[in-house]
């Protein structure tokens, strides 16, 4: 055994691990971030879509944003996740939500690693978590022909996107729709539980469930549509990000009109987002509950129609000119599906968007975005460290709804001049 063996020895590890990084990566973000394979077939980790699609993965997951595969990123990619894509789009029969309230299941194929009647409750358990949240009924069915047809499946097993085995992809459900949409798939390669060991069948169920009901991955690590696995919790496991996000899809928007205008003035109301159109304030609630301000008078109305978080309207004075169209328009990457906040600057000629914790810039002159975007939100903007819900140019301001407050923000001089409520806009 020579010093020349041995140092042989050494590089062919670190030749073969490099390969293997390499593999890992490049199938991570094929399969969750769309990276397109090299005409040629081979294994690449260099170049420009590569680089990005990286950035676009440590962005999601609030890590430092390098485009280099570091240690933090690869821990990451080698975390036990969902089969569901961070960018949505899985499936072409993925819909919004389901256009019912009462959602029948079904189990086809169970485990061998619990007994049917354990998986029986915990599947129904994993249902009963988002029924407590909503207004949905969950009926369990016979019949092949069930909105949600739950199975364990190993490897290729009919709908194009293979197990891996034990380890990295646990699960998948497509979102709702007829065919496939809504049916929920467990790799029965993984060591399935009903504790803190192998994997709880409990917590990765009501995951699925969530897609399958039409929600997306979350970027917040406490909310249980968060792609990676985390270990079992035996309570609160819906954060209020999951409670808010599947109400708003399955409200029944019931409320009435006078409940809402004594609401109006509640010590903690929030909007969604905010907008100016001639004379007229707009205060957007829910998705369906709009407030109006005119002359400072204030008029509740119930919009009678939805939209998605994908999509854009472009309006003008009071009519919707033309369709509807992707955000992807304004070069969006292909993994930001909604933001939570829009404001315009006509002297600059920007228009700014906000997603949780970061921001970018959008050149209207140009209709392009700027370079070096997104940026951190606590960066660009000094004293903001929160998720923005709503934002408005207003002379010479902009003003940002953050929860139940407003702060009055000059835009010059990178600095917070005011805070009031947000009610106080409704004149409370």
């Amino acid at each position: 055994f020579t010093p020349t063996r041995f140092l042989l020895m050494i590089n062919y590890w670190n030749y073969s691990n490099k390969r293997l990084i390499i593999y890992i990566s490049v199938d991570y973000l094929q399969q969750y971030y769309h990276l397109q394979n090299d005409p040629l077939g081979r294994m690449k980790r260099s170049g420009p879509s590569f680089t990005s699609k990286v950035k676009d993965m440590q962005i999601f997951f609030g890590l430092n944003v390098t485009g280099r595969l570091d240690s933090d990123t690869l821990e990451v990619m080698r975390s036990p996740r969902c089969g569901v894509p961070d960018v949505e789009e899985y499936s072409n029969t993925r819909g919004t939500r389901w256009n019912k309230n009462v959602i029948t299941y079904s189990i086809g194929r169970y485990t061998r690693d619990l007994p049917r009647s354990t998986v029986d409750s915990l599947i129904e358990s994993a249902f009963s978590v988002w029924a407590r949240a909503s207004s949905l009924t969950f009926v369990r069915s016979n019949a092949r022909s069930a909105d949600i047809m739950v199975e364990f499946a190993s490897y290729a097993h009919g709908d194009l996107f293979p197990f891996d085995g034990p380890g990295r992809t646990l699960a998948h459900a497509f979102g709702p729709g007829s065919g496939i949409g809504g049916d929920t798939h467990f790799d029965d390669a993984e060591r399935w539980t009903a504790g803190e060991t192998g994997f709880n069948l409990f917590v990765v169920a009501a995951h699925e469930f969530g897609h399958a009901l039409g929600l997306k991955h979350s970027r917040n690590r406490e909310s249980l549509m968060y792609p990676n696995y985390k270990p079992f919790r035996s309570a609160n496991l819906l954060s209020s990000e999951d409670v808010a996000k599947i109400k708003a899809l399955y409200s029944k928007h019931f409320a009435l009109f006078p409940q809402l205008m004594q609401d109006k003035c509640a010590a903690d109301l929030t909007f969604d987002a905010v907008s100016i159109l001639g004379d007229s304030t707009f205060f957007f609630r829910e998705r369906h509950h709009m407030y109006i301000l005119i002359n400072k008078t204030c008029i509740f109305i119930r919009i009678l129609f939805s939209w998605t978080d994908s999509m854009f309207w472009t309006v003008k004075g009071s009519l919707v000119k033309g369709k509807p169209r992707a955000l992807s328009h304004f070069g969006f990457p292909v993994w930001v599906q909604d933001v939570d906040a829009a404001v315009h600057i006509a002297k600059t000629g920007r228009t700014l968007f906000f997603m949780h914790d970061i921001y970018w810039s959008y050149n209207e002159n140009r209709k392009v975005m700027d370079f070096g975007y997104p940026r951190y939100i606590s960066e660009g903007f000094p004293g903001l460290n929160s998720t923005i819900n709503a934002a408005l140019h207003k002379d010479g301001f902009i003003y940002f709804f953050v929860g139940p407050q407003v702060y009055k923000y000059d835009y010059m001089q990178k600095l917070v001049v005011g805070v009031e409520k947000a009610n106080s806009w409704l004149g409370c």
